[in-house]
């Protein structure tokens, strides 16, 4: 005995076993101190995703866990527990009833049924007031808004084996880490009873908050589009739909959606991968923009040039025809770009062209590589061809694969000059705990591919294409609008035959896109989308949602394109007006004919929206505040969302939006004295009348 206790007392382990190790691991407790998940945002400071309480179902079933029959604390009837339970779980009878008859257990669970139950849920089951239920709180990731922007945000569920939370798809997955935070900690000495020894240490980490995510779509704009292409899905036939809208001074995303699409909240999903970013095709006629580029950058357009349209016969003697085989005879390349001739491409790449130059400047816009937006699972597509054939196909876009966001950044060299931009989904990455902004994205030059004068001419004959009075058969002339502001190119790809070589020769076998800017004047966003399997080919899936969706972005930028073929419209960078006299700002504003509205009775000009060096038109209005001490709420009746929130911010007012689109009502009157902390509602309307 007096050996064993010395050997007890003297040594670190006993017969393998580390007994000071066992001993602090049976009188220490460890609570876990779970991080809270960020939320993810709109830019409009919309919650598209966050954690809410969620409860988990258990019963009592050991009989000595109630000590006053009175008060039972365990499950007394389990017939009627069951019986009750069942209907509201949406489980049978009998399978609560076999969950509650286990034999020989403390408590139990009611399955997958029983657990991630809301708020609603749990006080149905606390209304039943039967003895031996309980509810472990825990929490599950929720999406307010539904399926809006689902393919963006993608989901976070619990895991199987704890109950952390895992993001599996879209922004959930690629910023995991940083939504997640870390668990933090407390370890104390506890007792037989498992409660804290007094007097004991404790030892304590906080946990570290979930980083909060602000996305650069626009709430406005993706409700625009997702009534769209709901209104697609009741209306059309096709395989599926994907449009996006990017800001075409910054490379923003603004909008992005695909049918059909899914709820995050019950995840019935039908295909996994993001059209957007995941899902490469060919592209068809819209790559004829790029065609058109390699060749003006190489120095070998001339629109002047002619051709004889219809068919183009390769040296092997294949035969490759423009969508009329029999052509319109005599063209010349500009016009041959509005026609969508396929027959002009190949008639630019053979006399002046060859495969190298024409792939290196497709690689030089992006295509062939990931664009390293900050979406998952991001593909290349192809662009490789080498013989005759190939690279005739290459240059109104069959043979090579491309994904939307590939275009969309290509695009954007033509809204700036010949700068290729960064396309983003990402506006910032918030510390919710100190307010510190860990990552902020802003427009980001990649490189010149084109000059001015390149992406200018593009711009006309992308308006030809679309509004040209000249070119009574121009396939795109369905995209028309009133004003003529929206501009762009059209494409019909064949789809690959999934079995063999060659092409499915169905009339419904085709991919249809658009790929062009709005309003053309001064661009103010990129739209690039496509219909798979439109029934007979038809371009009236995408023409309707089109126009829909233009409408409602013209209405909410404030601009109105009924007018415009009478009103000259001209370009105004604006200048910087703060710390200016307001009598000079409007000297040169009324110079220039531009919109403005003086905020207040100051005499010199403190804040202006928009900002200094923004590109705007002789449509928009410009807000000059002054140093009015005793500034009022205007009147924002009819002002865009966008607008309106960013005028009263600047003035020192806090806005919450409800709804979407144009303010019908403000909570606070116009003319009420603004006073520090001030918080005002705007009611918005979604639709818009013309």
């Amino acid at each position: 005995m007096i050996f064993r206790v010395s050997q007890l007392a003297l040594s670190d382990e006993i017969d393998g076993v580390n007994l000071q190790l066992l001993a602090s691991k049976r009188t220490t407790r460890t609570e876990i101190i779970q991080a809270k998940r960020g939320n993810i945002y709109s830019t409009d400071g919309d919650i598209l995703a966050e954690n809410v309480a969620s409860y988990k179902l258990i019963a009592y079933l050991d009989p000595k866990r109630t000590t006053n029959e009175n008060k039972p604390q365990h499950v007394i009837d389990k017939e009627l527990t069951a019986k009750s339970l069942a209907p509201i779980l949406g489980i049978e009878e009998a399978t609560v009833l076999k969950y509650l008859s286990k034999e020989n257990v403390y408590q139990t669970e009611f399955g997958t049924k029983g657990k991630g139950l809301t708020e609603l849920v749990k006080n149905q089951i606390e209304a039943l007031n039967l003895p031996g239920l309980d509810f472990i709180e825990t929490y599950k990731r929720y999406y307010p808004k539904g399926q809006f922007a689902s393919y963006v945000l993608g989901y976070a569920k619990s895991s199987a084996e704890s109950e952390e939370i895992v993001g599996e798809m879209g922004i959930e997955k690629q910023f995991d880490s940083m939504l997640k935070g870390t668990d933090g900690y407390i370890k104390y000495q506890k007792d037989l009873k498992g409660y804290k020894i007094a007097g004991t240490p404790s030892v304590k980490e906080d946990a570290t908050q979930g980083k909060d995510i602000y996305l650069t779509i626009d709430s406005n704009i993706q409700f625009f589009v997702e009534q769209a292409l709901n209104n697609a899905v009741a209306n059309y036939t096709f395989d599926w739909y994907t449009f996006t809208i990017a800001d075409a001074k910054t490379g923003a995303i603004l909008a992005t959606a695909n049918a059909p699409s899914f709820d995050p909240n019950i995840r019935n999903i039908s295909n996994y991968l993001d059209i957007l970013v995941s899902s490469p095709y060919e592209p068809g006629s819209t790559m004829k923009t790029f065609t058109y580029m390699a060749a003006m950058e190489n120095n070998v357009y001339d629109g002047t040039e002619t051709y004889t349209s219809g068919t183009y016969t390769a040296k092997d003697g294949t035969v490759i025809g423009d969508w009329n085989r029999s052509g319109w005879g005599q063209l010349t390349f500009d016009k041959g770009y509005a026609m969508s001739s396929n027959v002009a491409c190949m008639n630019i790449i053979n006399r002046h062209m060859n495969s190298l130059m024409l792939r290196q400047y497709f690689r030089q816009l992006g295509f062939s590589k990931k664009t390293g937006i900050e979406l998952p699972n991001e593909s290349t597509g192809v662009v490789n061809f080498k013989y005759e054939t190939e690279v005739l196909n290459a240059g109104f876009g069959q043979g090579i694969t491309t994904t939307p966001i590939q275009n969309i950044q290509a695009m954007t060299a033509l809204t700036n000059g010949g700068m290729l931009l960064q396309p983003y989904i990402v506006e910032k990455i918030v510390d919710p705990e100190t307010g510190e902004i860990v990552l902020e994205n802003e427009r980001t030059e990649k490189r010149r591919v084109a000059s001015t004068e390149t992406a200018n001419k593009m711009l006309q004959l992308m308006d030809a294409a679309i509004n040209s009075t000249d070119y009574p058969t121009v396939p795109a002339t369905n995209f028309k609008m009133e004003g003529g502001q929206l501009i762009g190119k059209t494409g019909t790809a064949q789809i690959a035959n999934p079995n063999g070589g060659g092409y499915l020769n169905g009339k419904s076998d085709v991919i249809t896109s658009f790929s062009g800017v709005y309003p053309k004047d001064n661009p103010q966003v990129i739209i690039y989308a496509s219909v798979k399997r439109p029934q007979n080919g038809s371009q009236k899936p995408l023409t309707t949602t089109l126009h829909d969706v233009v409408r409602n972005i013209s209405k909410y930028y404030g601009n109105n394109d009924t007018n415009t073929s009478s009103i000259e419209i001209t370009n105004y960078k604006l200048p910087n007006f703060v710390n200016k006299k307001v009598d000079s700002a409007k000297t040169i504003l009324e110079a220039e004919k531009m919109q403005y509205q003086i905020i207040g009775n100051g005499t010199k000009i403190i804040k202006q929206t928009p900002s200094k060096d923004t590109n705007i038109t002789n449509k928009d209005v410009i807000y000059l505040i002054t140093n009015d001490e005793n500034l009022s709420i205007p009147n924002t009746i009819g002002l865009s969302s966008k607008v309106a929130k960013e005028l009263l911010e600047k003035m020192g007012v806090k806005v919450k939006l409800e709804g979407v689109g144009y303010v019908t009502a403000q909570s606070i009157p116009a003319d009420t004295k603004i006073t520090e902390g001030l918080e005002m509602t705007l009611t918005l309307q979604p639709k818009f009348s013309a």
